[in-house]
């Protein structure tokens, strides 16, 4: 993979993926402690859903619909404005 295509795949120079990377992780580490969230209890309340997924059986498809609209919600207008922003640089 030449260095103009490894640059496309990563969005940029891996130098400046690299710190914007950090940076966020800084951000979202010190949302997620201000929150009182923790990995594990994040990784514990996975293992959780997929637990009550597994024993709700067909009923549960229902609730996974709601789970996938209320993620959409959010998912779809960040990744738009986001594609539109990158649109404009280029």
């Amino acid at each position: 993979m030449s260095n103009r295509s490894l640059d496309r795949f990563l969005g940029g120079s891996p130098g400046a993926v690299v710190l914007k990377l950090v940076f966020l992780s800084f951000v979202v580490g010190v949302l997620m402690s201000a929150l009182n969230l923790h990995p594990l209890d994040l990784f514990d309340g996975l293992l959780s859903f997929i637990e009550r997924l597994w024993n709700m059986g067909f009923e549960a498809l229902g609730r996974l619909g709601g789970y996938f609209v209320l993620g959409a919600i959010v998912v779809i207008p960040v990744w738009l404005v986001l594609r539109l922003m990158s649109y404009g640089r280029g």
